[in-house]
C-alpha cells in the first residue's frame, strides 16, 4: 500500500465546513473597503527575489531565515512572496499607477514565510492588505485606522487595543539609533543572544523583544519621541487629534517599532489579549520612501495587513459570528416520476430566484434518507415534491430551521413568495 502524502508543515487545507467562514469575512471586508472608495489589486504570487532585498532589508529575519527561495530554469532567483506590500508598490512603478495620480488599493491572497509553525502562525498564512498611495498627510493614516475600525465593528470584534506611535523621519530615526546602540551597549551583558544579534543589524527590534530581562531593559531605554523634529511631532499630534475627533480610542506605545525596514513616521498594530502570545492582528503604517528605493518617483505611501486566520480565530474566541455556507433550500424527490423531473424545477427556480441557494438530492434514497440529507446539509427549508404534489402541480414547503412553523402544500408562484421571504 502506496503511503499516504501528507500537506506540508504549516501549510493547512480550507476544509468545505471552514470556507464558508472565510467567504463570510471576506465578503464583510470587500464591502467595508469599497465602501471608503479602494479598489482590488492581484499581484503574483512569486515574484523576483532582488524585489524583497530591496523592500523588506537584506539583513531582516524573513529574507535571512524565512523566505521560501530558489532557482528558476533560467537561473533567476525568485520567491514566494512573505508579505504584499512590495508586490503593490512593484505593480504600481511598473503600471504608472503612481504618477500624477493618488491610489487606494486592496488585496488579499496567501503569503508564505518558513517560520515555527505554532497557532496563529503559519507557513503559508493569508492577508487582506491595504495600501495607499500620493497621500502625504496623517488624515490618510487617520482613515485607514477608521476603515480598520469599521471592520471590527462589522466583524463583531470588541477585543482589540489600537496602539500607535510615529518613528519620524529617517533622519530622525537615525540619530536615535545611534543612541540607542551605545544605550544597549552599555548594557549588552542584559541582552539575549537574538536581541545582541539585533543589535549589529536592526537595533530598534530590540525594542520589540519577548524576553524579560530585554523587556526590563527597555523601560529605560531613550525614547524615540524625544528625538524627534518638529515636523514629525507635529504629524503626529494631529493624527492623534482626528482619532481623537472620530472617537477612536488608543495608547501610544513608544516602543512600537514594526519589523521591516522601509517604516517612517505613523506605525500602528491592533492588539488583543485572546489569542495569546499571537497578539497583533492588524499591523500598518507610513513608508513613504518605498516607492523611490524601488526605483519609482518619490510618493508617499501608507497602509496596514491584517492575519485572516487571526481574524477568524479571535473571532471565534471572542464568540463572534463567522457563519458557514448553508443552502437556503433542499429538493426532495420522492418517488420516480418526481426524480426525472427534479432536475427541471430546480432550473426554473433558480432561472425565477436568482439569489436562491438551491441543493438537489442527488443519488435517490428514500424519503426519509433525503430528509435527514436536507437537515444535514443545513437548509432553511425543505421543498418536497412526490407523486402527489406532480399530479397537483404543488411544492410542499417544509420548515427545518423553525420548528414550530407548519409546512405548507402550496402551487408553485407561492413556493416562491415563501422562499422570497
Amino acid at each position: 500500500m502506496a503511503t499516504q502524502i501528507q500537506s506540508i508543515r504549516g501549510m493547512h487545507d480550507i476544509l468545505p465546513d471552514q470556507s464558508g467562514r472565510w467567504h463570510a469575512l471576506e465578503r464583510r471586508a470587500r464591502a467595508v473597503l469599497e465602501r471608503y472608495g479602494y479598489r482590488e489589486i492581484r499581484t503574483p504570487i512569486v515574484e523576483k527575489t532582488e524585489l524583497f532585498k530591496r523592500s523588506i532589508g537584506e539583513v531582516t529575519d524573513i529574507v535571512e531565515k524565512e523566505m521560501y527561495s530558489f532557482d528558476d530554469r533560467n537561473g533567476d532567483s525568485l520567491s514566494l512572496r512573505p508579505e504584499g506590500t512590495a508586490s503593490c508598490v512593484r505593480a504600481g512603478i511598473q503600471h504608472g499607477l503612481f504618477h500624477n495620480q493618488q491610489q487606494r488599493l486592496w488585496y488579499q491572497g496567501p503569503m508564505f514565510r518558513h517560520e515555527r509553525p505554532q497557532k496563529g502562525r503559519y507557513r503559508q498564512f493569508h492577508q487582506i492588505g491595504v495600501e495607499t498611495f500620493g497621500f502625504a498627510g496623517p488624515d490618510i493614516e487617520a482613515e485607514l485606522i477608521a476603515l480598520s475600525k469599521r471592520l471590527w465593528d462589522e466583524l463583531g470584534i470588541g477585543a482589540v487595543t489600537l496602539e500607535i506611535n510615529t518613528l519620524g523621519t529617517p533622519e530622525s530615526r537615525q540619530a536615535y539609533r545611534d543612541t540607542l546602540v551605545a544605550f544597549y551597549r552599555d548594557h549588552y551583558e542584559r541582552l539575549d543572544d537574538d536581541s545582541r544579534r539585533r543589535l549589529e543589524t536592526n537595533p530598534l527590534r530590540i525594542l520589540d523583544s519577548k524576553h524579560p530581562d530585554v523587556v526590563a531593559l527597555n523601560a529605560d531605554a531613550p525614547l524615540l519621541h524625544d528625538h524627534l523634529d518638529d515636523a514629525s511631532k507635529a504629524h503626529f499630534d494631529t493624527l492623534r487629534a482626528l482619532l481623537d475627533d472620530i472617537g477612536i480610542a488608543y495608547v501610544h506605545n513608544p516602543h512600537l517599532v514594526r519589523g521591516l525596514d522601509y517604516y517612517a513616521h505613523t506605525v500602528f498594530e491592533w492588539t488583543t489579549t485572546a489569542l495569546g502570545a499571537q497578539g497583533t492582528v492588524c499591523a500598518g503604517g507610513r513608508y513613504d520612501g518605498l516607492v523611490t528605493q524601488l526605483g519609482g518617483r518619490p510618493t508617499p505611501a501608507a497602509g496596514f495587513a491584517m492575519g485572516v486566520e487571526r481574524l477568524l480565530e479571535l473571532i471565534h474566541v471572542t464568540g463572534g459570528e463567522t457563519p458557514g455556507y448553508h443552502p437556503d433550500a433542499y429538493l426532495v424527490l420522492a418517488g420516480e416520476a418526481a426524480q426525472r423531473q427534479g432536475f427541471t424545477l430546480a432550473e426554473r427556480l433558480r432561472d425565477d430566484l436568482p439569489a436562491l441557494k438551491l441543493q438537489i438530492n442527488v443519488g435517490g434514497g428514500s424519503f426519509k434518507s433525503q430528509m435527514k440529507r436536507a437537515d444535514k446539509s443545513g437548509a432553511v427549508v425543505a421543498l418536497i415534491v412526490g407523486d402527489d404534489e406532480l399530479a397537483a402541480g404543488t411544492i410542499t414547503v417544509k420548515p427545518l430551521r423553525d420548528r414550530e412553523a407548519a409546512q405548507q402544500t402550496v402551487s408553485y408562484d407561492e413556493a416562491l413568495g415563501l422562499l422570497r421571504a
